[in-house]
Parts: structure tokens; C-alpha cells; sequence
């Protein structure tokens, strides 16, 4: 049996920093699953609610990458209560050829972080105003951290604000931003604060009850929805879908079962059967994701099987390259 590569989460984030080849990476992701015959079942998720938990297995098959991935994303939002993370996890790649197991990669959750916030990162740089320069985060975590990190690498962000339900922990993730990027962040007492000064707006929670609503939305605003990816999550009012000039998500089945579509279609304000955009499609047709500066757009991300496979073996080939990793010998 071939040896297999085991990576920590050291090696992982040393190999793969939230950098535009990170982003250009998820971008050709995106672009496979609107192009290529790429195999991605359904999310396997299992819902704890006595522990405010989830657990997420994901993997795709992505024609062109000699490897596939298989995720385990356990999520338990109650965690920063006892000082842990909320999300951990990790990933075994498999030969896309033969099936055998080529490397286990025990990245408690790093790559996930990376290869969301490079998401929301090309939602931004496709569906966004190329003149944008104020975002606002809906969320304080790690998540909320890495997408303004990740807006910041596609477009010119001078300000940010953002919001958390926790006062304090919005006010230390804005000075953590502040100090990293070298802008001006400041938290903000209200989501209505984020809306009104806002460019371009990141859902950053696992929210149950919507935060932002129709009334909130100004002209030329992006919104990009990455908190929703499960049927009982969801961070836009129903309405919100119906008033917009162009929604777009990462994959219209999955977001029909668990992202912001879904509660639309169930309120009566979207229909199942308009023809919405997948991201890759506006990658790939190069349609520049909005008709004008005043234009509001939404982009609903759910969080793919294919951006998994390609994060995992972007970073078992930098982590190839660079010599790090242990070799497991398995037995014959």
C-alpha cells in the first residue's frame, strides 16, 4: 500500500495563507462546477440542538484534480463559552484514480475557514461594485475576521464596521482587524448601522432568525450570505431575495435545500423555478455579475463538496513542495 502524507494544522496554515492563490483556487472550483462533469452528492449534516451543534461531511469529484476530498466539519457554536473553537474538523484526500487514501490533513477547521473566506472573496470581486471601499460583518467570530481579511485582497476597503450580538467581542475583532489590515474598523451597536454604511455586506453567524430585511437594503449594495447552510439557519428575511436586481448562489440545489432560497421559496417570496445564477456560471460567462453602480445583488453560499476537494489538494501540493508533513507507512 502507497504511504500516507498526515498534515497538521501547522503544516496546513504555513502552506496555505488566505492569499489571492487561495481565492484563485475556490474561483476555478466554482468554475468546474458550472463546466465540468463534477460529482458532488448532497450534504451528509447531522443537527445536535442539545448542544447547539452540527457536523457537516462534504466531497465532490472535480474532473482535472487528480484527488478528491472528504470533509467531516463538526460546528458547535456554544463553544467560545468553554475557550474552544466553534469549528474544527478534517479532511482525508483520496486518489481520484485508484480511491486509495493519500493524506489525512488534521486542519481543526483551518481550510474550511480559508476556502470560505475566499468565497466570500469571489462573490465580491464578481457581484460587488468595483468601487466599493466601505464593507460591513455581520458576525465577530473567525469567519467575520477572514472575509473583511478576504474583501480586502479584491477590493480597495477603507472602513469597515461590524456587528455581534457580544459587544465586547465585536469590539476586540474590530481592533484585531484594525490592526492587521490598517484600516479603519469600528464596532457598530445595531445591524441597521452596518446596513446603512455598507458597500458591501458579509452574514458571517449561524443565526436561526433573520438580521437583515428589505427595508435595510441600499442601492449598489452587495450582500454576501455565507451563515445559512442548514434548513433551520438563515440570516435574510424572505423578502429580501424578492427585492434585489440579481441573486446568485453557489449551488442552486444545495441552496434550495439549506440556504437563504430556501426560506424565500417557503415564504411565497421566490419561486423554485426562475432561473437563478450559480457563481460559476458568472465566472465563466464573464458577465460581470451586475447591470449597473446601483444594481443590489446577493450572493447565497452554502459552502461546496468542490471548494473542499480543491482546497485539500491545493494544500497537500504546497505542503509537497515545501517538505513538510509526517509519512505514515501503512501496513501491507
Amino acid at each position: 500500500m502507497p504511504d500516507i502524507k498526515l498534515y497538521t494544522e501547522r503544516d496546513l496554515r504555513d502552506a496555505v495563507p488566505l492569499d489571492l492563490d487561495a481565492i484563485a483556487c475556490v474561483e476555478e472550483a466554482f468554475r468546474a462546477l458550472a463546466t465540468k462533469e463534477v460529482v458532488m452528492p448532497p450534504i451528509l449534516s447531522m443537527h445536535i440542538a442539545e448542544h447547539n451543534g452540527e457536523v457537516d461531511v462534504k466531497t465532490a469529484y472535480v474532473p482535472g484534480i487528480d484527488s478528491f476530498a472528504i470533509k467531516m466539519s463538526p460546528g458547535f457554536f456554544d463553544n467560545p463559552k468553554y475557550g474552544l473553537p466553534s469549528v474544527n474538523g478534517l479532511m482525508v484526500l483520496f486518489s481520484a484514480t485508484t480511491g486509495l487514501v493519500e493524506a489525512v490533513l488534521l486542519d481543526n477547521g483551518y481550510l474550511t475557514d480559508v476556502r470560505t473566506a475566499a468565497a466570500g472573496a469571489v462573490a465580491a470581486r464578481w457581484l460587488a461594485r468595483p468601487d466599493a471601499t466601505q464593507a460591513g460583518i455581520i458576525g465577530s467570530g473567525t469567519q467575520a475576521r477572514l472575509q473583511l481579511k478576504a474583501l480586502s485582497l479584491v477590493r480597495n476597503i477603507e472602513r469597515a464596521v461590524i456587528w455581534g450580538r457580544d459587544d465586547a467581542r465585536a469590539r476586540k475583532c474590530a481592533e484585531d482587524c484594525a490592526s492587521e489590515l490598517g484600516i479603519d474598523v469600528t464596532a457598530v451597536a445595531t445591524v441597521g448601522d452596518v446596513m446603512a454604511t455598507s458597500d458591501i455586506v458579509v452574514t458571517t453567524t449561524p443565526s436561526s432568525e433573520p438580521l437583515i430585511d428589505a427595508s435595510q437594503l441600499r442601492p449598489g449594495q452587495h450582500i454576501t450570505a455565507m451563515g445559512s447552510d442548514a434548513d433551520y439557519k438563515t440570516e435574510l428575511a424572505p423578502d429580501v431575495i424578492a427585492a434585489v436586481d440579481r441573486y446568485v448562489c453557489d449551488h442552486y440545489a444545495q441552496c434550495l435545500k439549506q440556504g437563504e432560497l430556501r426560506a424565500a421559496v417557503a415564504a411565497g417570496s421566490a419561486s423554485p423555478d426562475l432561473d437563478y445564477s450559480e457563481i460559476g456560471a458568472v465566472i465563466e460567462q464573464q458577465d460581470g455579475g451586475r447591470d449597473g453602480s446601483s444594481d443590489i445583488t446577493v450572493c447565497d453560499l452554502t459552502g461546496t463538496g468542490v471548494q473542499d476537494t480543491a482546497i485539500a489538494a491545493f494544500a497537500r501540493s504546497r505542503a509537497l513542495a515545501a517538505g513538510t508533513g509526517t509519512t505514515f507507512t501503512s501496513d501491507e
